[in-house]
């Protein structure tokens, strides 16, 4: 019987399908799902279940998220951060449907001690719309295009010939 690669890499992408540009994770995980990726990449559509994501991370070595932001810079603005700086060690007032992916990785830090990740890195872009039933805005759209192009890159994997039109 065979059995899967073991996960080197989780791609995680967090955010809401149904809130415009807030869907940014879970898009640029099923464009991700189209490209050729290498063995022991694992992609995850982390949704808005920040604990699911900090279950995710055990025992992986690398973990990228993938999630918008909003700070008031133009959309489509892509940062790429170190997890460390992002951390938020708060825990989730009343209700764990609030769990956060940053308060996530804080948890996870806690919880898994030696297995956390060495290597977590956010690519966070920034959104203009966040309205309920709205698709990504052109911006973000074209950004998740560039921060998945950059993700296969940083995996080793090929673009796909789709993938490579759209960059």
């Amino acid at each position: 019987m065979l059995s899967p690669a073991a996960t080197e890499t989780l791609v995680v992408g967090c955010g809401n399908l149904l809130r415009g540009d807030d869907a940014v994770g879970p898009v640029l995980v099923r464009l991700l799902a189209d490209r050729d990726l290498p063995d022991g990449v694992r992609l995850v559509d982390g949704g808005t279940a920040g604990m699911d994501v900090a279950f995710a991370m055990r025992g992986v070595p690398r973990v990228i998220l993938v999630d918008a932001s909003s700070v008031g810079v133009e959309p489509g603005t892509v940062h790429r951060v170190p997890g460390d700086q992002l951390m938020d060690l708060t825990p989730p007032e009343g209700n764990l449907h609030r769990f956060r992916w940053d308060q996530a990785l804080g948890f996870a830090q806690w919880l898994l001690k030696d297995e956390y990740p060495a290597d977590v890195t956010v690519w966070l872009v920034e959104g203009e719309s966040f309205e309920i039933g709205a698709t990504l805005t052109d911006a973000v759209s074209a950004a998740v295009d560039r921060v998945a192009d950059a993700i296969v890159a940083d995996v080793g994997g090929a673009a796909s010939p789709e993938g490579a039109a759209r960059a």
